[in-house]
This record gives C-alpha cells, sequence and structure tokens, in this order.
C-alpha cells in the first residue's frame, strides 16, 4: 500500500482519545464503517470538550448496497444502545443513514437530537456557472427519495447529475495504492466533467478520504465540496438551543475559537465488526484516534 488514502485528515489539530473530562452526556456518532470519521475534526473543533462516542458498523457494510428496511434496522438497534449508554444526541454522518433512517429515530427518540448530514447541493447550486453539478455517492444515498428531494428544493434549474460510486467505500475501508485508487476514481470522475459539471459534490463521508485522488484529476482550484463542517454546525447549534453552556468554546456569530483551550473531550470507538481490522482502518486514516473495542453481542 502507499499514500493514496493513507494522509491523516484532522484539520491541523491533534485529535485526543483519553483525556480526563468531568462527568457528562456524550454524543452519539456512527456510521457503516469508517467514513464518519472525515467529520470528526469539525465536531472535535466546535465542541472540543464533549465526549464522542463513535460506531464503525462495519459487521454490517457498506449501507449504500443495502435496502432501506436494512438500514433502519441497523440505525434502530445502534440508536438503542446509544440511548442505553445516555447520549445528549445522535449524529449520523451517513447519507445512506440519514435518507433512510433519520426520520425514523426522530419519531422514536423525540426526545433527542438526531443530526442527519446530506449532500452539498445547495452551495453547489449557488457555486456552479455552467448550470451542471456533478454528485458522487453511493447508490443508497442516490435513489433515496430524500436525496431526491434536495435535489428539487436546493438546485431547481440546475441539472445535477448522479454518479454511483460503490467502490469508493471499499477503497476507503480496504486500502488501495495509488495506482488502484486513480483507476477506480478517475473514470466517474472524467464522466461527470464530460457532460459540463464546474461543481463536484462528495455525497458520501467515507469520499473526503479521496480528495487528493479526486484533485489529482480535476486540479486544486476546481469547487470540490463535502459536508462536515456543516454537519459539526448544525449539531453545535442543536445543542446549543437545548443547553447554551454547550457552546462555551465557540465565538459569538457561530465561529469557532482558534485560540480556544486544547480539548479534553475523549473518544471511544466501537465496531459491529472485527475490532483488529477496524483498528487498522482508523490507524490508517487518522493515526493515533483511540482504541477500537467489539460493541456487546446483546447490542448489535
Amino acid at each position: 500500500m502507499d499514500d493514496a488514502i493513507d494522509a491523516t485528515r484532522t484539520g491541523g489539530f491533534t485529535m485526543p482519545a483519553h483525556d480526563a473530562t468531568p462527568a457528562r452526556a456524550p454524543i452519539g456518532v456512527y456510521d457503516s464503517g469508517v467514513g464518519g470519521l472525515s467529520v470528526l475534526p469539525a465536531i472535535r473543533e466546535l465542541l472540543p470538550a464533549d465526549d464522542l462516542i463513535y460506531i464503525a458498523d462495519a459487521g454490517h457494510l457498506p449501507y449504500g448496497e443495502k435496502s432501506p428496511f436494512y438500514v433502519v434496522e441497523r440505525a434502530w438497534r445502534i440508536s438503542d444502545y446509544f440511548v442505553s449508554r445516555g447520549v445528549k444526541a445522535i449524529a449520523i454522518p451517513c447519507n445512506t443513514a440519514t435518507a433512510a433512517a433519520a426520520a425514523v429515530l426522530r419519531d422514536k427518540h423525540a426526545d433527542l437530537p438526531i443530526i442527519g448530514i446530506e449532500p452539498a447541493v445547495k452551495p453547489a447550486a449557488r457555486l456552479t456557472r455552467s448550470g451542471v453539478i456533478g454528485v458522487l455517492a453511493t447508490t443508497g444515498t442516490l435513489l433515496s427519495a430524500k436525496f431526491q428531494q434536495l435535489v428539487r428544493r436546493e438546485a431547481p434549474g440546475r441539472q445535477v447529475l448522479l454518479k454511483a460510486c460503490p467502490g469508493w467505500v471499499d477503497l476507503v475501508e480496504q486500502g488501495a495504492s495509488r495506482e488502484d485508487a486513480r483507476r477506480i476514481v478517475f473514470e466517474p470522475v472524467d464522466e461527470l466533467l464530460a457532460q459540463g459539471a464546474d461543481v463536484l459534490v462528495l455525497g458520501c463521508t467515507h469520499f473526503p478520504f479521496l480528495v487528493d485522488v479526486v484533485r489529482e484529476r480535476v486540479g486544486p482550484d476546481f469547487p470540490v465540496l463535502e459536508t462536515g463542517l456543516p454537519f459539526a454546525l448544525e449539531l453545535r447549534r442543536q445543542l446549543l438551543a437545548r443547553e447554551p453552556a454547550a457552546g462555551g468554546q465557540a465565538a459569538a456569530g457561530g465561529a469557532p475559537l482558534r485560540d480556544a483551550a486544547p480539548s479534553h473531550g475523549r473518544v471511544e470507538m466501537l465496531t459491529s465488526g472485527d475490532p483488529a481490522i477496524v483498528q487498522l482502518r482508523v490507524d490508517r486514516l487518522m493515526p493515533g484516534l483511540a482504541p477500537v473495542a467489539r460493541l456487546p453481542d446483546s447490542c448489535c
């Protein structure tokens, strides 16, 4: 393996794993695998004192190739586990899980903020000059009614080209050489460019780990949009609405304090898959984050 997707994407700061922290309700975060790690730096920067429980549901990935019923069933089980751990919010940095299950979880856990994620179609519609937007995502996301509604609502009058990229999740989860990554990534990118797209949307949280490969094809100045920061901002907004003290590290107007004290929140890593395998993936993408443990069998 070479450096195709080995680069640590932590935004230039350290992700602490085991600092001492006062007893407080944690935030539950889950994804089908390690893709959701791409949003953790933004969450940690905006909510530095909060404990996070991250579940990589690697025993059941990829969500994008599963039925909506299957994804909802996983959401049901994982959310019940989070509730048993006393979380104060559930964050779902997974487009497929958000599309299939966020509304169900909001009904089931009406007392908890449930924060989903969606592809950056709205900012893409503002940025495009050709009127053509390319969206790279999983099959499950692109076929969902929620995504179709998003396109109709946020990109009227725009041509939104959809390209399913199921192999990209495997690139991130399994690792790949730079040559193999180029072979798998370049083809769908080239297809969208050939059809006139002048903005690309990464519609899966696994895909930011491939952005360097995408940029080999499109160049450094081409708009390639991901949603980690908007997702973290919405999470903080909903927490502040319920407990204003949670925003103590935030500046007025919603911007993070760049000179704030270092984070003291812990990150607990759990998986429904093989912890040793998931640990290798975590260490490759975000080394030093946290040891990975197996979820209790009674949970998931």
